[in-house]
């Protein structure tokens, strides 16, 4: 599919895009890169943008990454990311093949079917619909302390295995044509 560049404003996306749709989530460089399949994300908006007085605000999205997924290697030792949508049910067998498997054992973007794309300093798949390029600004480990709601605690995290939450300043989305 031919990509194009659209201004941030024109993204648009239903919020259970990715819970209803899921995502592929990538990073790396053209030596080294994974990706895997997220269902729980946020696009919105945090932060005045490098201190202006023009309320510019910075458009971000906002990812989860569990610490025992290959992917949090680079996730932390890169500075962008990207996530690929691919629509209602395109791509499907992809991301549930990218969810299941571990890069560290396979090279479970080819098996997957997925074409990698090298841009702006991270990578993406040429099969997707739309792609979001971010630039990491933010990083931490959601803490046991700050759910106020005790039950997603115990129904998502009976390990204790709490997620790396990443904010990202999207700085280029893509869109097929």
């Amino acid at each position: 599919m031919l990509m194009r560049e659209i201004p941030i404003s024109e993204l648009k996306l239903s919020p259970d895009a990715f819970g209803k749709d899921w995502m592929a989530l990538a990073a790396g460089n053209e030596e080294s890169y994974n990706a895997m399949t997220i269902a729980w994300g946020n696009i919105g908006s945090l932060w005045d943008k490098y201190g202006t007085d023009r309320h510019e605000i910075f458009p971000t999205a906002t990812v989860y990454v569990r610490p025992q997924r290959y992917t949090r290697e680079f996730m932390d030792s890169e500075q962008m990311f990207s996530l690929s949508w691919f629509g209602e049910n395109d791509g499907r067998r992809a991301l549930g093949y990218l969810g299941s498997h571990s890069g560290r054992d396979e090279d479970k973007i080819k098996n997957a079917g997925l074409t990698p794309v090298f841009d702006n300093g991270t990578v993406y798949f040429k099969e997707a619909r739309l792609v979001i390029i971010c630039r990491k600004l933010y990083q931490s480990r959601l803490q046991e302390n700050g759910f106020i709601d005790k039950r997603i605690v115990e129904k998502n995290y009976p390990e204790k295995d709490f997620h790396e939450m990443y904010v990202g300043e999207i700085v280029r989305v893509l869109k097929d044509d």
